[in-house]
């Protein structure tokens, strides 16, 4: 199953005093969705945004919303997010004893249930929840912070999963998050992600459009390459 590459930029680095400009340059670049971190200082080592903020961008944009929750307990906040206009929602593996409660839950809402699973943990731990996710994220960093450098040990994961999918036919996308640039774009969609979240990288440059104009191209040529 092959899957087009489509390019998330992360909000988490976008100028917040000026956000809708922001929002508006990755939407003249060809961006898919915006990923939208959200973060409580306990699951991860920072605080980012909330309910608020989606509702906003909810009224800002018609892309769709991939709500990454970097929380504890995220089942508590599914309802909310959902309610506030995310189009999919993801949650980490190691955030939560009742994975495949919470995935339910998320598909309950009428949006799409993605797993993520740290630098750490092993593709293994999703074994159970392969058939019930929509993607599955692979954190190439620690998470809580952008602009971090990106782990190497990410491209076997996705490898990992691509071989699962395939074998197992499952039909899960594969999400790649933290120190995606055009230097690594290549690389990430021969192994086999179809999902690519970058922050810095696009915002953190002169023309953001161009950024997500660029790495899209990029993406599509290496995907025309495996093909």
């Amino acid at each position: 199953m092959t899957y087009p590459v489509e390019i998330a930029p992360s909000i988490l680095a976008a100028d917040f005093s000026c956000l809708g400009d922001g929002i508006r340059a990755v939407e003249r670049g060809g961006a898919a969705m915006l990923h939208v971190d959200v973060m409580d200082g306990h699951f991860v080592p920072n605080i980012s945004i909330g309910v608020p903020v989606v509702i906003s961008l909810r009224k800002a944009t018609r892309l769709p919303l991939d709500v990454h929750l970097m929380i504890q307990n995220p089942e508590l906040f599914i309802q909310a997010f959902a309610e506030a206009g995310a189009d999919m929602i993801s949650i980490h593996e190691e955030a939560t004893p009742h994975l495949d409660r919470a995935l339910s839950m998320i598909r309950e809402h009428g949006c799409q249930p993605g797993a993520v699973i740290n630098p750490a943990t092993p593709v293994s731990a999703l074994s159970e929840i392969f058939g019930k996710v929509d993607h599955i994220l692979v954190m190439s960093v620690n998470p809580g912070f952008g602009g971090q450098k990106f782990i190497p040990g990410a491209l076997g994961k996705i490898r990992e999963l691509k071989r699962i999918r395939e074998s197992y036919n499952h039909s899960f996308r594969i999400e790649v998050d933290g120190g995606v640039g055009p230097e690594n774009v290549a690389e990430l969609v021969r192994a086999g992600a179809e999902i690519l979240v970058a922050g810095t990288s696009i915002f953190h440059t002169p023309d953001a459009a161009e950024a997500v104009r660029s790495m899209k191209q990029t993406a599509d040529g290496a995907l025309a390459q495996k093909v």
